[in-house]
């Protein structure tokens, strides 16, 4: 039974060269038919795949404090209706935002929607850096959003970028410094990623993309794993450091590989044990009869293994044993030792009592631990739950 929402608002009033998203600029959308959709989803969702319980919620894009302030209010009162009478007591309720994007009255509506938890992109302080990967906001934004923000909002979160077009490593030091000036608990950090399609993509096909090299960018990802541990962050995921209990709980559904919902155009949900996608293209989804789902991807317990140890190791903490053979039925040990001994002699993780995990040295090698499980299954059909 899924207890995490996702809400997908695939709005921006500019795209990022590096970002694949399913959004669209904003201006000339039709913004209110695609909230009029978006609450046909909900409803008939949690009709067709009910739950007593929500966990979480976090409000993603696109960019929803792209949205105007009549726009942000019915955005808070349809999940006000719909979705905070199963809120738990200690609800986590996010909401993704632009640090230039997000007046006071949004705030406001935010706070009193219930929302408690803001996640802005500032991606880098140096505003060459902003510019040049198509970011409209300038650090001066930052400084004074999440300063507005912090007025309302005791749990706060940026993201940081390493790995940018010109960046050095002195840049992402001055970058940490003034992360540690704003009054934040959380901060994910992550590396580009070129993804197919967007304008980097383009660029870089074109030998018109000036990147660090790898060396640099693993030094960049020790950099700012070293300093935010060093300065009270405690990193508690391979990309994320928070302090003590201002983890995002959302993206731990995700790590855990539980079962969330997931709404709005080109959103994912994992329910029934089935990965489903939503229809992408914004006018298919708001004329969508019933259900806006595009496909749906049943999967075998094999499957769910796999994807129990490559999301969990993503964590500090990895994977418990005994989690993992009272979801399957079948040890850990049995299913994957071969695979688990392969990357103990490697270095890349280790082994507690009761967890398997990442070492220190194989956080930069991550993706070939988790590259290393897919299709090494070893299971007793007789022994499957």
């Amino acid at each position: 039974m899924a207890k995490a929402v996702y809400l997908h608002i695939p709005f921006c009033e500019h795209i990022c060269y590096y970002c694949d998203f399913n959004k669209v600029f904003l201006k000339n959308q039709p913004v209110d038919d695609y909230l009029d959709a978006l609450e046909r989803e909900i409803e008939l969702s949690l009709v067709q795949y009910p739950t007593d319980t929500i966990e979480t919620i976090f409000i993603g894009g696109g960019t929803p404090t792209a949205l105007n302030e009549a726009q942000m209010k019915r955005l808070m009162d349809m999940v006000e209706r719909h979705l905070l009478p199963l809120a738990s007591p200690n609800l986590e309720y996010s909401v993704e935002a632009n640090p230039n994007f997000v007046s006071t009255e949004k705030l406001d509506t935010m706070k009193r929607g219930g929302v408690n938890r803001l996640s802005f992109g500032v991606q880098t302080f140096d505003d060459g850096g902003l510019e040049r990967i198509g970011r409209t906001h300038r650090a001066d934004d930052v400084f004074h959003t999440v300063n507005e923000a912090a007025k309302r909002f005791d749990n706060i979160s940026i993201d940081l970028m390493f790995g940018l077009p010109e960046q050095t490593l002195e840049q992402i030091e001055r970058d940490l410094d003034l992360a540690f000036q704003l009054p934040i608990q959380h901060v994910s950090s992550y590396s580009l990623i070129l993804e197919p399609h967007t304008v980097f993509a383009i660029q870089e096909r074109k030998g018109k993309l000036r990147l660090p090299g790898e060396d640099i960018e693993v030094a960049m990802y020790l950099k700012v794993m070293e300093t935010l541990e060093r300065r009270g962050l405690k990193q508690y995921e391979i990309s994320n450091y928070s302090l003590e209990g201002r983890e995002s709980r959302h993206n731990q559904v995700y790590w855990r590989n539980e079962e969330y919902y997931g709404f709005g155009a080109g959103a994912h949900s994992y329910l029934n044990g089935e990965r489903r996608a939503n229809i992408a293209p914004i006018p298919h989804y708001i004329k969508a009869e019933g259900l806006p789902v595009r496909s749906t991807t049943p999967l075998e317990t094999v499957e769910k293994m796999e994807e129990e140890l490559f999301l969990g190791l993503r964590m500090r903490s990895g994977v418990a044993f005994e989690t993992f053979e009272a979801k399957y039925g079948q040890s850990m040990e049995a299913v994957f030792g071969h695979v688990l001994a392969d990357l103990e002699a490697k270095r890349l993780i280790e082994r507690t009592d009761t967890h398997v995990r990442l070492t220190e040295s194989g956080l930069p090698l991550a993706n070939e631990a988790f590259a290393a499980f897919i299709g090494e299954a070893r299971v007793d059909s007789d022994a499957v739950q």
